[in-house]
C-alpha cells in the first residue's frame, strides 16, 4: 500500500510516499480503507526537526494520526462495528500511520451522515484534544472561556464544544476570521498587542479559562486568566512551565488506567459527543484545504503558514 513517511528531518520536501506492507488490525483494532486523514500540526514541527532534542523519532517516521474510512478488517474482541461501516478515529499514538491507503484504528465512532469524508478525516485528533483540555479546564456552563488561536483545526472545534457545553466564548483570530468565528459562536478579537485590554473589555467580569492553541502569548494569557492554572496550552511552547502554565499532550492508559508521564489521559469519550453533536447540526469539522496524499508537501506548507481555518487533510 501506499503511505507517507520521511526518513530525515527537514522541509516539506523531505515527505515520500512509499510502498510499504499494509497493517492489519489485532485484538481491539479495527482496520479501514483510509478516505481521508489529518495533517497534525505537531508532526508538520517534528517533521521540521525544531523538535528532534524533545521528542527524538526513529526513521522512517510514519505520519497521520487521525482518518476517517471504511471498516474492511476487525479484530478480536471488537463487537460494535462490521465490515463495510464508515467510521472516522485515531490510530495509536505511537504508531500513527494514518496517512496511507490502509490504518489500523484504535479508537472509532460512526461517521455523521452530515460530515464529507474530508471533515470526518480531520476530526478524531482536533476532537479528543478539545475535550481533553476543555476537561482538564473544568468548563461547563455559565463559564467565560477565551480560546487563543480559535480558528484553526483544534480552535474551531474547541469553540463549538465549549459553545455545547454552555460557555461564553471569546475567540482570538486575524480579522478576515471575524464573521467566521462568529458563526461558530465565538465573541472575536484580534491577538497581539493590546490583548488583554480588548479581552477585559469584551468579558468584564473575567474569563475562567484559557484554551492557548496558538503558543507565544503566555505571560497576557495569564494575565487574563488571573492564574496560570486556569490557562492550558497545546502549543509547543516550552517557556510553559516557566510561566507555571500546563502544556497538554495526550497519550493513552497503561495497565493500571494512569496516563504516561507528564501526559493527559486521551479523552477518548469525545468522539461520542462529537457524533451526538453533529446529529444535532451543533458540530461542524471546518475543512481549510484538502490535498492528494502525493502533494502533501503542500498541506505541510499550508500548515506552517499559520493561514489555515480549519483542519488541513489528505484525501485517497
Amino acid at each position: 500500500m501506499k503511505a507517507l513517511h520521511f526518513t530525515e528531518y527537514g522541509p516539506p520536501e523531505v515527505l515520500h510516499v512509499a510502498e510499504v506492507a499494509a497493517p492489519h488490525a489485532g485484538p481491539g483494532e479495527i482496520r479501514i480503507a483510509v478516505r481521508a486523514s489529518g495533517v497534525s500540526p505537531g508532526e508538520v514541527t517534528i517533521r521540521s526537526g525544531k523538535l528532534r532534542d524533545v521528542v527524538p523519532v526513529a526513521f522512517p517516521y510514519r505520519t497521520g494520526f487521525d482518518a476517517a474510512g471504511v471498516v474492511d478488517e476487525v479484530g478480536d474482541g471488537v463487537a460494535d462495528v462490521g465490515i463495510g461501516d464508515e467510521v472516522f478515529g485515531m490510530t495509536h499514538s505511537a504508531v500513527r500511520g494514518a496517512n496511507a491507503d490502509f490504518a489500523v484504528l484504535a479508537a472509532w465512532a460512526p461517521k455523521p451522515v452530515a460530515w464529507s469524508w474530508e471533515a470526518a478525516g480531520g476530526a478524531a485528533g482536533a476532537v479528543e484534544t478539545a475535550v481533553r483540555v476543555l476537561d482538564r479546564l473544568a468548563v461547563g456552563a455559565g463559564h467565560t472561556v477565551l480560546v487563543q488561536g480559535a480558528a484553526g483545526g483544534v480552535g474551531t472545534v474547541a469553540v463549538q464544544l465549549a459553545v455545547a457545553r454552555g460557555a461564553t466564548v471569546l475567540g482570538t483570530a486575524s480579522e478576515h476570521n471575524h464573521d467566521f468565528l462568529r458563526s461558530l459562536g465565538a465573541e472575536p478579537t484580534t491577538y497581539g498587542a493590546g490583548l488583554v485590554e480588548r479581552i477585559r473589555a469584551l468579558a468584564p467580569a473575567g474569563v475562567d479559562a484559557v484554551f492557548d492553541c496558538a503558543g507565544g502569548a503566555l505571560p497576557d494569557l495569564v494575565a487574563i486568566a488571573g492564574d496560570p492554572a486556569r490557562v492550558v496550552t497545546i502549543a509547543p511552547d516550552f517557556t510553559a512551565a516557566a510561566h507555571g502554565v500546563h502544556m497538554s499532550h495526550g497519550a493513552p492508559a497503561d495497565e493500571t488506567g494512569a496516563a504516561v508521564g507528564a501526559a493527559d489521559l486521551l479523552a477518548l469519550h469525545g468522539l461520542a459527543i462529537a457524533v451526538t453533536l453533529a446529529g444535532e447540526d451543533r458540530l461542524r469539522v471546518p475543512v481549510a484545504a484538502a490535498f492528494p496524499l502525493a502533494e502533501a508537501a503542500a498541506a505541510h506548507e499550508l500548515s506552517e503558514s499559520r493561514h489555515a481555518r480549519g483542519k488541513i487533510v489528505l484525501v485517497n
